[in-house]
């Protein structure tokens, strides 16, 4: 019974509202898939989450119990979810630093990890089986030092912003995921590594136009939070903020580039989540909200959208085009609409581009051929140009 009570209270203290407004919530735990249960000698650990993303697990000792870190799982609800048995005496969530979460079950005795996956068929879910362990053989584990790529880097120094030069655009390159987090993965390859290399000759080949100054999110293997990769669009001044993916699917038939821009539905709801959680100087740039509350915040982010909105639909527009002139392969659908959390910044014009799909054969094919890369980064070189003209002219226009 003392176990049952200290099992309650310590849910209703960890999945409060509170804790939810302290992470972005890319994957939301919910509880009524989720199960932990004694299974005969062992425990059953069922945990049901909305999308995959990158987790860890260990065990620690004193008290014995069982850690497993996630990247930016949302645990609100895990009160809900049902416990049955009695090798588990405690469950509690909480935010181990800027966009990681860290689930502890308190252990009634010593146990191992007898089996841990992640399924991603359809319903996403981690299952993990503990089995009874020898007390020496749990010390031994327990004492093991945490792998190398399990140890959490400190996030990036934001760059300095550079001086703007006369008549170039400043464009932030955002090779996306990085570090723990791997994104997409197939046939040994990872969308972590694809991007950064596509980002890194984009980069190249914009430089060498000598039309911009460019900037990286990440220019090797890092793991950058996302909402520091607005914070780094911010401080270097961007004009333009493209964010490079290659995603994979579990099901279904998708091929080609693809490109997002922030959904319509989503604006109010980033401005309400970055005026809860974001640095009041990195809001908006050269605003200080410093000594403002939440609304008048939110009021300044959503009028910033209503001149950066059309911008972005435009640089999209002239994304599409460039790509399809130059004959790549793109979505049957290439535009489309998100509420990514890189596509949140109320005030540079910002696209997300799936440049194709891993869990495409052909795809993945052209993602590692340099003649693809090369014509896709001079397509979008191509389409900021195009844009940055446009734009200058449009905004040079007398308001009426």
């Amino acid at each position: 019974m003392k176990a049952l009570v200290r099992l309650v209270l310590l849910i209703c203290a960890l999945a409060s509202p509170g804790f939810a407004q302290q992470l972005s919530g890319l994957a939301k735990f919910e509880a009524g898939a989720s199960s932990i249960s004694d299974a005969g000698s062992g425990v059953q650990i069922d945990l049901a989450i909305s999308q995959p993303v990158p987790w860890r697990v260990r065990v620690l000792d004193n008290p014995a119990r069982l850690v497993v870190d996630f990247r930016e799982v949302d645990w609100s609800g895990l009160s809900d979810m049902p416990l049955k048995g009695e090798k588990i005496v405690a469950i509690r969530a909480g935010v181990l630093r800027p966009g990681w979460s860290r689930l502890v079950l308190e252990l009634a005795g010593p146990m191992e990890v007898a089996s841990a996956e992640m399924h991603t068929g359809g319903a996403v879910a981690v299952h993990l089986r503990l089995e009874p362990a020898a007390t020496a053989r749990f010390a031994e584990l327990a004492a093991l030092p945490e792998p190398a790529d399990w140890i959490l880097p400190k996030p990036v120094d934001l760059p300095k912003a550079a001086a703007k030069q006369d008549g170039k655009l400043v464009v932030v390159l955002d090779p996306g995921h990085g570090g723990l987090d791997p994104g997409a993965e197939r046939d040994g390859q990872n969308e972590k590594t694809l991007v950064l290399r596509f980002a890194r000759e984009l980069k190249e080949l914009l430089l060498r136009d000598g039309s911009f100054d460019v900037v990286m999110t990440r220019d090797e293997d890092v793991f950058v939070p996302l909402e520091t990769r607005i914070s780094i669009a911010h401080q270097a001044g961007a004009d333009v903020f493209l964010s490079l993916h290659a995603d994979a699917l579990a099901e279904g038939d998708a091929v080609g580039a693809t490109i997002y821009s922030l959904s319509e539905d989503a604006s109010d709801a980033a401005s309400a989540a970055l005026a809860e959680r974001h640095d009041r100087d990195d809001l908006l740039a050269g605003v200080d909200l410093t000594q403002q509350d939440d609304l008048v915040a939110e009021v300044l982010m959503d009028m910033a959208r209503t001149d950066t909105n059309p911008r972005t639909e435009r640089l999209a527009t002239a994304l599409e085009t460039a790509i399809k002139a130059q004959g790549l392969k793109m979505h049957r659908h290439p535009r489309q609409r998100a509420s990514f959390s890189v596509l949140k910044s109320a005030d540079v014009p910002s696209v997300l581009v799936e440049l194709g799909f891993l869990s495409s054969a052909s795809d993945l094919k052209r993602l590692d051929d340099p003649k693809w890369r090369a014509k896709m980064a001079e397509a979008m070189v191509a389409a900021l140009k195009a844009w940055g003209k446009q734009d200058a002219g449009l905004q040079a226009l007398p308001l009426k």
